[in-house]
């Protein structure tokens, strides 16, 4: 098929690679514009764009995709598909009607769940036990157009945010191919979604949301510490310094102590009260000093029992 593909960062790289191994007709490529990145704020293109140079494909940047000089751009392509995967911006109708096919989101969930910017790690802080991804035909909604296809990934045990990011992506590449193939011989009946989703809209993740609050219970902060890796991490204060913490593990005992205490030190572990349950942490990180395991931690820094994070 002749395509365009609209997409941003990592997880949309794997379906821009598979649709040109396919051997669909790329006709450009449309991503996000180069942003400033790092302390030293280096102007940095979006890794979709890295890719689409590297496949040697036409590169399109718009700061803002709803103008109309963008539209006029991608009506003189005249593609039969536009994919969609994470771009970043909403587009508007006049875009969405214009290829053949329409345009086809991959979306990382099992719609109509976890419509929103953040399906990844809302999954995982939920307790999910498996999600997947839809490819959707677009409407003016957020995340609301008729879904196509599916399929289930599982979650495991360990995942993290940045764990199930690589799974889903990798899925989603592969739905995308499987459903283009099916649309070239056949059409495929989508399959209307409920007005209303059965979990909350997941909105996209800020730095706030990693700030622990020691009065949740330790199964909910073991969820959000494995929702929040790699980005944006979960943090508490120890001694007036950030701590962030990388891995934990719940248990349902509970010390007697108040939240935040400090409540045992063992051998691989830095235990802490929660409002229900013990947090043990299994790696750390103080501010100004590496990752390392709490066992690590634990022999260079002293932790009386009775010390409050947070």
């Amino acid at each position: 098929m002749k395509a365009v593909f609209m997409g941003t960062p990592d997880f949309a790289v794997g379906a821009l690679r598979r649709l040109a191994e396919d051997g669909h007709e790329i006709l450009a490529v449309v991503t996000q514009p180069d942003k400033p990145q790092g302390r030293k704020m280096v102007l940095t293109p979006p890794p979709v764009k890295e890719e689409a140079l590297r496949l040697g494909l036409e590169v399109y940047q718009p700061r803002r995709i709803r103008e109309q000089e963008c539209v006029e751009y991608l009506k003189d392509l005249q593609p039969e598909v536009i994919i969609v995967a994470a771009f970043g911006q909403i587009i508007p109708k006049a875009i969405l009607d214009l290829p053949k096919y329409g345009c086809l989101n991959i979306h990382a969930s099992l719609l109509p769940k976890y419509r929103g910017a953040a399906p990844i790690q809302r999954a995982i802080i939920d307790g999910e036990k498996e999600t997947g991804v839809t490819m959707m035909r677009m409407d003016e909604g957020l995340d609301t157009g008729d879904m196509l296809t599916k399929v289930v990934v599982p979650i495991d045990a360990e995942d993290t945010g940045g764990s199930l990011f690589d799974k889903l992506s990798e899925a989603g590449a592969q739905l995308m191919s499987e459903t283009l193939e099916r649309l070239a011989v056949e059409e495929i009946p989508g399959e209307k979604q409920p007005a209303e989703s059965p979990t909350p809209y997941a909105a996209m993740i800020s730095r706030e949301d990693g700030k622990i609050d020691w009065k949740d219970s330790a199964v909910r902060l073991e969820r959000l510490v494995r929702g929040l890796s790699p980005w944006p991490g979960c943090t508490t204060r120890l001694n007036g310094k950030q701590l962030k913490i990388w891995k934990t593990r719940a248990q349902d005992e509970q010390s007697g102590s108040c939240a935040g205490s400090v409540c045992g030190i063992k051998s691989d572990a830095l235990c802490v009260q929660t409002g229900e349950g013990i947090l043990e942490i299994l790696e750390l990180q103080l501010e100004g000093k590496k990752r390392m395991d709490a066992a690590t931690f634990l022999r260079g820094y002293k932790i009386e029992k009775g010390t409050i994070l947070g």
